[in-house]
């Protein structure tokens, strides 16, 4: 399979095309250059249920800082204080940073429905909960980000996953355990679908929606 490195160049060049791509159809820039980040940061997200410890780290510390910040126009839109929205920050970071790291570190199995197509709109859905803006195109824009990242990631696995030696292409056991829509585990797939309905029923309900 990819490596990390290859995993987060490739969602690179994605996040700076996708960038560059929204520039030029009039799109602030800032906001461009926000998605190409996010589309990056995100090709490393399916290897959180990775044995390596580098994946879980790394997204984790990233996502505890960069959550709270992404989340400060909803966090006004309901009338927080400044203090509030400190208080608010320092939880989110100590919730992702330990309390979602360890589950992720204890309950996941690498390549198990974390690699998969619904898990990727799952994260995609959570990201549009947490950029709340007035401009719905713009939200729309940042979320999109989201799952390229993460599908990028899902389809360099697969790729990897055939071996071409000698002139002969070879599939490899792992070859269909990242695009997928369902795994072996009942319990896997229920829980995957029902945070997967769960939040969609969030998305539906929120008032940019």
């Amino acid at each position: 399979m990819a490596d990390f490195r290859t995993h987060i160049t490739a969602s690179s060049v994605a996040g700076v095309a996708y960038g560059i791509a929204g520039f030029q159809a009039g799109l602030p820039w800032e906001s461009c250059a926000l998605a190409g980040g996010l589309c990056s940061v995100s090709g490393m997200l399916p290897d959180l249920d990775s044995n390596s410890g580098i994946p879980l780290r790394e997204t984790t510390l990233f996502a505890s800082t960069l959550v709270p910040m992404l989340m400060v126009d909803r966090m006004a839109r309901i009338g927080m204080s400044h203090e509030l929205m400190v208080l608010t920050s320092a939880g989110i970071y100590i919730l992702i940073r330990f309390v979602i790291a360890e589950f992720f570190r204890r309950y996941t199995v690498h390549r198990g429905m974390w690699h998969s197509i619904p898990a990727a709109f799952s994260v995609g859905m959570f990201a549009f909960l947490i950029m709340s803006t007035e401009d719905f195109s713009l939200r729309i824009y940042k979320t999109a980000a989201v799952v390229i990242g993460f599908m990028v990631h899902l389809i360099l696995d697969e790729i990897w996953s055939i071996d071409f030696r000698g002139g002969h292409m070879r599939f490899k056991t792992s070859f269909g355990t990242a695009m997928k829509l369902y795994s072996r585990s009942r319990w896997a797939n229920v829980s995957t679908y029902v945070k997967l309905i769960g939040l969609g029923v969030l998305v539906y309900h929120d008032e940019g929606f």
